[in-house]
């Protein structure tokens, strides 16, 4: 019978306080202790970063809970005895190098216990029934007593995911309603100043609006966006408060000449025909001074502009399924950064409205990098005349900047 159980590991292992303690602690559990060992594998994986495990420990792990014949780990024999070429076959091939280092990160982190034999190898001997009278190899017992230890921390880890997860959905929702609102505010020509306090113009309340926006990170704690979600929603209110303030104040009479303005004014920056006519006699006059060569319209697809810009997706009403939803919202976005109409007009005559549409979209994407949106449209409006300016490396600079943001964070 044997008296005493192997507990310092074979060869230059050294035995350390903590591998120590994990094996007091296997000693705590009661044979009659039962714990359904693919639930619990499901709750080390979600708290693997509380546990100090990686995946490819998790790889190791799994594999060694299949060699434990019964789903329920429970009674007297926890202790598995696979071979390394066994195990680093149900363990999708893994290196012997590979499987030795995360074994270690195992029994670190008190996962599992090492029960090393007199030479090192793992087997088990029977007695004359056949039942397991002693075994070497790995002993998965702290699972067992740890079960409850692991699934607080699982359901600690879920708890702060889903608030995570709340919170982005916020940030989502109120940088998509206030961007719509200030769109529709500048529509439908709404004081910003109703109040008598705060930003007096909506291109003010939307550099506001940027300001915050700019300060949200690729990844962040919930600590981090918390605030940020907060600053949002305060300013949502604020800008649906002056919408209704304004619903409020219009009467029947108000409501009608409002529309009549808007139909009249509805796009101020496309030319019109208010000119007067030219009498017969100047047509000719008139004919013979040369056209502004306007470029090919849309020589980029709409798909590969929206990647390269995907902020102005923000500020469309219905979202942007065509080319003429994105020039509608080209347009609305144009005045809100400030662009004179006068600016607007020559680079759609330069560029073309397509390209002058996507440039303004670029010059939103970019933010704070511009200080002057009007200005940087009439430098390009003077390089596009004189041919010297393209679309197509602004779009491939937009497209990889956003592809490297996310490899840095």
């Amino acid at each position: 019978m044997v008296s005493h159980i192997s507990t310092t590991p074979f060869g230059r292992r050294t035995l350390t306080l903590a591998h120590v303690a994990n094996q007091a602690l296997a000693k705590e559990r009661t044979p009659e202790k039962a714990v359904h060992k693919w639930n619990l594998f499901r709750d080390i994986c979600t708290a693997k970063a509380q546990l100090g495990v990686n995946e490819r420990a998790l790889a190791v792990l799994d594999a060694l809970l299949t060699f434990h014949p019964e789903t329920v780990l429970t009674g007297e024999q926890l202790v598995v005895f696979p071979s390394n070429q066994q195990l680093a076959l149900r363990a999708h091939g893994m290196s012997p190098a590979t499987l030795r280092r995360h074994l270690s990160v195992l029994v670190d982190s008190g996962l599992i216990v090492r029960r090393d034999s007199p030479n090192g190898k793992r087997y088990a001997r029977k007695g004359r029934g056949g039942d397991i009278e002693l075994a070497f190899g790995f002993d998965l017992s702290p699972l067992v007593v740890r079960s409850a230890e692991i699934e607080n921390a699982a359901e600690s880890v879920r708890i702060e995911e889903r608030a995570l997860k709340l919170v982005r959905e916020r940030i989502t929702i109120c940088r998509r309603d206030i961007a719509k609102m200030i769109a529709t505010a500048i529509e439908e020509n709404v004081s910003a100043h109703q109040a008598e306090q705060g930003p007096s113009t909506w291109q003010e309340i939307h550099a506001l609006y940027r300001g915050i926006v700019d300060r949200i990170p690729r990844t962040a704690p919930r600590e981090i966006l918390e605030p940020i979600a907060d600053e949002l929603s305060m300013l949502a209110d604020e800008i649906l408060n002056l919408l209704e303030l304004h619903t409020k104040t219009q009467n029947l009479s108000g409501n009608e000449s409002h529309s009549e303005r808007h139909k009249q004014n509805s796009n101020p920056d496309l030319p019109t025909d208010l000119e007067p006519r030219f009498p017969e006699s100047r047509v000719v006059k008139v004919e013979s001074d040369p056209e502004p060569v306007r470029k090919p319209e849309r020589p980029f697809p709409l798909g590969m502009v929206l990647d390269a810009c995907p902020d102005i997706i923000d500020y469309a009403r219905g979202g942007i399924s065509s080319w003429r939803d994105f020039l509608a919202t080209a347009s609305m976005v144009r005045s809100m950064l400030g662009i004179s109409p006068s600016a607007w007009l020559d680079a759609q005559n330069a560029m073309g409205e397509t390209e002058a549409s996507i440039v303004v979209a670029a010059i939103l994407q970019r933010g704070d990098a511009i200080s002057s949106a009007g200005g940087y449209l009439r430098g390009l409006t003077r390089k596009a005349e004189a041919n010297e300016f393209s679309i197509g490396p602004m779009l491939m600079a937009l497209i990889g900047s956003r592809r490297r943001e996310p490899k840095r964070a």
